[in-house]
């Protein structure tokens, strides 16, 4: 009767001593790892930091189901699996906004670009008469500044800091756009003034 009696508590303990799912550790780890790797950390900030969240408070379930006497990782191994898939969704959605950004950095360098050529177009018609010349100076320093700006965008694309040269960039299509509009005001004003 006691042999039997230990032979069925060896058997509980040996099923309810459960294996702690390495394999799904290292596979949600991984995944994180990817994502991070894939730029997540600054394209997807918000989202990584879920995904971090979340395999941190699955680790810490691993922790707990150690401690017990009788350990249960089914709960844990479905956690450790969402984060894995969790993970893989914001690499995807990052690479996706990576090329997002890489478009809108195109797409406003055109921009600028049209724009410092229409600006040194108006600067040859507008008003050049007393108050004009010192304001004319000025636009001639902003746009010589503009045109560093774009520069400096376009080395910092060709090192990688796209969130950099979009800011940059975006910029300098607002300082553009501020001296179009400037000058064209000055040239519709002397317009009016010869009428």
């Amino acid at each position: 009767m006691l042999t039997v009696f230990a032979m069925m508590a060896m058997v509980v303990f040996m099923t309810g001593c459960a294996k702690v799912p390495q394999m799904e550790i290292d596979n949600a780890k991984a995944a994180v790892e990817e994502a991070r790797a894939a730029g997540a950390d600054l394209y997807q900030q918000a989202q990584f930091g879920a995904v971090q969240d979340s395999l941190k408070v699955a680790l810490a379930n691993v922790e707990t189901q150690k401690s017990k006497l009788f350990s249960r990782y089914g709960a844990v191994k479905v956690q450790l699996e969402g984060v894995k898939t969790l993970a893989m969704q914001v690499k995807e959605s990052t690479l996706a906004r990576i090329e997002e950004v890489k478009q809108e950095i195109t797409t406003t360098m055109t921009e600028v670009t049209a724009l410092v050529t229409e600006n040194k177009d108006l600067l040859t018609k507008a008003p050049k008469g007393k108050e004009g010349r010192e304001a004319l100076e000025q636009i001639k320093t902003d746009m010589a500044g503009i045109d560093a700006s774009v520069v400096d965008a376009q080395t910092m694309l060709a090192s990688g800091d796209l969130l950099g040269t979009l800011d940059k960039i975006k910029a300098a299509k607002d300082k553009s756009m501020g001296i179009n509009a400037e000058l064209k005001e000055a040239i519709d004003k002397a317009k009016g003034k010869r009428k």
